[in-house]
């Protein structure tokens, strides 16, 4: 009984590990396909009003894609967190602030988590008569994969995937957590 357990455990592991891989090496192949619209997931913003380092990020990918004409329109996703701030409006100050256009920057306050963000930028977009086909998701590089599947679950035909360029200790723990969220999302989409 024990070489069995001993099997099932080293199999598991080795999915874990290959699967894990797998999201690490597809959140850092930034897709760089001209898309029309492209969504930033949100993230802390600090008590003080500013941007986290990783919400920053975000913003800058977001910022380099909209500069480059990769994406045409920005839709800013967030809630309102324990800060007490909307993020998704404090995502659009500093787009505006530097030089994106406001016409070209969406704003949902109801993006509370990536299936709400997914929900809510397919209803968007289709009111504002843009593009289902493609989209680009930006966040975080371990949270790229499963973005892209909330995305297509929410209605989205196919997704590209780009990261914010940092990188923090946490983040060991955001990967290992990814894994079983990926599932979640894969086995449970409503």
């Amino acid at each position: 009984m024990k070489k069995w357990l001993l099997i099932v455990f080293a199999a598991f592991f080795l999915f874990f590990l290959v699967h894990t891989s797998f999201i690490v090496i597809d959140g850092w192949t930034d897709e760089k396909k001209q898309t029309e619209l492209g969504v930033v997931f949100g993230n802390k913003v600090n008590q003080d009003g500013s941007l986290s380092k990783r919400l920053k990020a975000r913003l800058d990918k977001a910022l380099q894609y909209y500069e480059s004409k990769k994406v045409e329109k920005v839709l800013v996703s967030g809630g309102i967190g324990k800060e007490d701030f909307d993020e998704a409006k404090v995502m659009e100050q500093y787009l505006i602030r530097k030089g994106v256009n406001s016409a070209d920057i969406i704003v949902d306050s109801n993006g509370y988590n990536t299936r709400m963000t997914a929900e809510n930028s397919f209803r968007i977009a289709k009111a504002n008569q843009l593009s289902v086909h493609r989209i680009t998701v930006i966040t975080q590089y371990f949270h790229v994969t499963r973005a892209k599947l909330a995305m297509k679950q929410a209605g989205f035909q196919a997704t590209a995937g780009a990261h914010a360029e940092y990188v923090e200790w946490r983040d060991i723990y955001s990967i290992i957590r990814e894994f079983p969220a990926f599932y979640q999302y894969w086995l449970f989409s409503d």
